[in-house]
């Protein structure tokens, strides 16, 4: 997607967006200047929340910078003027980013795509800081917590993602490190049907049970070795072996789109990183995909 496509996407998305929004939002009493700002929100919003081609951080999450400030200074300042021929300083830029957590994290749930019938969930964890740190750290104070995935204990957060077999996302979550990962999937599952591959720590009678009764979602996980073996059709069988299709999409959102880093200053800025690289991946235009055909997904389904 173009610079001038993501544009339009993320301007078309305010202007409906934002009188509704705008509307609905409650006042704090104090009295402010209604100034008018150099960078509309549309030019906002796309930079702080995609990351780099319509705005300035759809670039940047597609970028070989790994620095945000250096991006905007050097790269942004310098090369797009044309573009942005109202661009504000580097330090009141970070101040506006704040404001469009709003409509950013909006814009993020209008890229959803449908349900295939055929899902996938996963979690993966984001370090805030390193484990020798930790007492010291104060920016995720009360946010973060100590949490154990499969490389060890971390401290920080939690990003829960569904995804079809095209590679799209469905739905995601953001929690503590320390959130149990079956606890956000009901929440996840509201437009899912068909059937739902995580792995073994998903394993619960009760979470299959309550997919299956309120969203005809069936939950199909592989066994424990201490548990007892059950026959399995052949089509869930194979299903299971491609569950790396969303080990791949976490990679990318951490090696391509940068959803993790332990820099961040400020909470909401950090979230808005997070929102911004799944925007970005979302915009991508190559995603991992079992490639199947859609008059085959009935069949397995089924």
């Amino acid at each position: 997607m173009s610079l001038l496509e993501l544009f339009v996407s993320v301007d078309n998305f305010c202007q409906i967006f934002l009188p509704v929004w705008e509307k609905k939002l409650i006042a704090d009493g104090s009295k402010k200047r209604p100034r008018a700002r150099q960078l509309s929100t549309s030019e906002i919003t796309p930079a702080l929340a995609a990351g780099a081609s319509v705005t300035l951080i759809i670039y940047f999450h597609q970028s070989r910078y790994r620095n945000f400030k250096a991006y905007y200074t050097e790269f942004v300042c310098q090369h797009l003027r044309g573009e942005f021929p109202n661009l504000v300083s580097y330090e009141r830029f970070v101040i506006l980013m704040p404001s469009a957590f709003g409509p950013l994290s909006a814009y993020l749930k209008s890229l959803y795509r449908n349900c295939s019938g055929i899902s996938f969930v996963d979690s993966t964890a984001l370090e805030v800081c390193d484990n020798h740190r930790i007492h010291n750290h104060k920016v995720f104070e009360g946010i973060a917590e100590r949490g154990k995935g499969s490389m060890g204990w971390f401290y920080g957060l939690k990003v829960h993602l569904v995804i079809n077999d095209r590679g799209e996302i469905l739905a995601c979550q953001i929690t503590p490190g320390n959130v149990d990962d079956r606890k956000p999937v009901p929440a996840l599952c509201k437009h899912l049907f068909g059937k739902l591959i995580p792995d073994r720590g998903y394993i619960s009678q009760s979470l299959f049970e309550q997919l299956l009764e309120t969203f005809n979602v069936q939950l199909i996980t592989r066994i424990k070795k201490n548990m007892k073996n059950r026959l399995m059709p052949m089509i869930d069988k194979i299903l299971l072996r491609k569950r790396a299709i969303i080990e791949s999409v976490m990679d990318q959102l951490k090696n391509i789109s940068q959803i993790e880093h332990t820099r961040h200053r400020s909470p909401i800025n950090a979230f808005i990183n997070i929102i911004a690289g799944l925007i970005a991946y979302c915009h991508q235009p190559k995603k991992p995909s079992l490639g199947i055909i859609p008059s085959g997904l009935p069949l397995l389904v089924a």
